[in-house]
This record gives C-alpha cells, structure tokens and sequence, in this order.
C-alpha cells in the first residue's frame, strides 16, 4: 500500500490493533471513550470519506473476482453492531456484501460441528460478508453458559479443561485456511462501556419508538457483565493472529464507532489492492468492432460517441492504454 491514504488509515487504527501474542485485558488496555483527538463536528466528513473509499475499493474487489473479505463485528447487547453495518455500508454497491445475524442455533444446526452454520454463510470471491455477532460466540456466550454445551451433543472425551484452548486453535486454524484460500478475515470488537449501555437500554425504555429493540434477556445478560469481560479478554488474546487480527473499537461514541470500522474495513481492501481485470487484445479487437458500430448508428445531429463529447482527455487517456501490445494507436490523419 503506497497510497498516502493508506498510509494514514493504518496510522489511525495502529492503537486499536491487538498485537498477536499479547495479553489483553479490556479494562486496562483499551478505553471505551477513546477518539483519537477526533472532534464530532468531523466525523460526518471523514466517514463519508470513509465510505466513498470503501465504494470504490468494493468494485474492484468484485471486478477482480479473486479475493473475498469476511467482517466479523462482536459486541455486547446495545453496542451498535446494526448502526455501524447500516451507516458503514451505506454507500457500496448491495449486490457484493451479504450480512449474517446469528441466533440461538436450530436443531439442524446443533447437529453439525460448532462452525459448520457459518461455514454456510461465508462470501463469495468478490465478496464482502458482514457476521452480525460470528463464530466468536462458541467462545463467549457458550463459555459464560456452559449449560449451553449440552445442547451441542459433544462426546464425553470433548468436555475438559483446555476445551477453550481447543476452539481458539481450531478457530486460528479455520481462519488460516480462509485466508490461504483468498479470503480476507478481519474482526471488530465494538468495546462497549458498562455505563453507557446502562444509558442506551434506558433511552430504548423511555422512547416507544424504541421499545421493540428492548428484551429482557438483555439485563439478565447484563448482570454476566465481568464474566463476559473475562470471556473477550481471554478470546482477544488467544485468537488475534497476523493473518486474522482483532481491532478493539471504542463504542461509547457511535459516530467513532462508525469511522473507525470504516477506517479498518478500507484498511483491509486496500491492502488486498484488488485491480479491474485486463482485457486481452482479443477482446479489445472485439470491444473496438463494438463500438464503431455503435459510432455509426448515431442519429444525425448528435454525437457519434456522446461520452467522448463530455470527457475528451479521459477518454484519449482510455484509448491509448486499451491499445493492442501496448502501442500507442497512430495520430496520422486518415486522407
């Protein structure tokens, strides 16, 4: 990535970056509150940038039809996940990014292995998949309600002490194998403060228009609080790899929220560095036939090409590097 841009977004989400190896504790080492020195009357203009970087990073990812990105997004109940997809995405084109919500998992699904149902919803090559909560979940939900590990019908021998430790290694190594495979993997976890989901479950009580995103589950859950600290710890540090690392973003502020995911997201096409495909000279023979026929049905009184009439230098530019062999086409005028 030699493009400054680049060089600035990697720069901006450095601290959020979990260094593979370390041990992460949440409430030492990331702050909820955290925004860069970012003013919010800023943040409407750098996540439209944001946005309109990862449009254009996204046709490419899918023009090449090689690479595939998968985006993880964790948090606990109130954290923004769906604000920051809906805001994130917002500008890219529907057609190449598919998102995935996890729920309590059904019968069929509790008949497979633990990462056989998001196995089923990973992109396509040219794709961007978005996991609404992920496989993540095998390793904090699961592990701070251990009943929840009889439902999922394991063998005697599968119960254990180092049964974490086991799912971090085989999770490493699927998302290894993804990445091996042209699959990108990046993960954000949106680090959400005690205090201020306490403040957002209220507003969902205290507005009507509101009161549907609100469960009661969600303060039972609440109460797990330092137990699902520990969880997040503990999976940060095992499974924050080189090929597949976790970026802690801060969620008190959703508007950084939303930036900083734009940031990591365009951080990571940017270095995949898709390109259009390149046409062959065949088919730029083709391409060229095309068009002089399409130049000779022009109505008299109006432009044989019209788009050459509006952008003349941009399309001189187009010519010469479409020509077969790499040479430029002659100027000579025809007599």
């Amino acid at each position: 990535m030699t493009d400054e841009r680049a060089e600035r977004i990697a720069e901006f989400i450095a601290p959020l970056r979990v260094k593979p190896g370390s041990k992460v504790r949440l409430g030492r080492d990331f702050d909820p509150c955290y925004k860069a020195g970012v003013k919010k009357r800023d943040g409407a203009e750098l996540l439209r940038a944001g946005v309109s970087l990862l449009a254009e990073y996204q046709e490419r990812l899918a023009a090449q039809d090689t690479y595939g990105v998968l985006l993880c997004l964790q948090a606990l109940d109130a954290g923004g996940k769906d604000g920051t997809i809906r805001h994130v995405m917002s500008g890219v084109n529907p057609q190449g990014v598919r998102v995935s919500s996890f729920k309590v998992p059904s019968s069929e699904e509790l008949d497979h292995d633990y990462l056989w149902r998001y196995a089923q919803r990973l992109p396509e090559r040219g794709e961007i998949a978005i996991f609404n909560r992920s496989h993540y979940e095998e390793v904090l939900v699961v592990r701070v309600h251990p009943e929840l590990l009889l439902r999922q019908k394991l063998p005697e021998r599968s119960h254990g002490s180092d049964l974490w430790q086991r799912r971090y290694q085989e999770i490493n190594n699927w998302e290894r194998y993804l990445t091996d495979n042209g699959f990108k993997v990046v993960k954000v976890f949106l680090n959400l403060s005690k205090e201020e989901q306490r403040t957002r479950f209220l507003k969902r009580l205290d507005l009507p228009e509101k009161n549907w995103k609100f469960s009661p589950a969600d303060v039972r859950e609440r109460r797990f609080w330092d137990d699902y600290q520990h969880a997040f710890s503990q999976m940060l540090s095992a499974t924050s790899t080189k090929w597949a690392p976790w970026y802690v973003v801060p969620a008190d502020r959703k508007w950084f929220a939303r930036i900083c995911t734009a940031a990591i997201l365009a951080h990571t096409l940017m270095d995949i560095d898709p390109h259009y495909p390149v046409v062959t000279d065949t088919a730029r023979k083709e391409l060229l036939a095309t068009r002089r026929e399409l130049v000779e049905e022009a109505p008299s009184g109006v432009p044989a090409d019209p788009y050459e009439a509006q952008h003349p230098a941009q399309h001189a530019k187009a010519s010469d590097a479409g020509a077969p062999d790499g040479k430029k086409p002659s100027r000579k005028k025809r007599r």
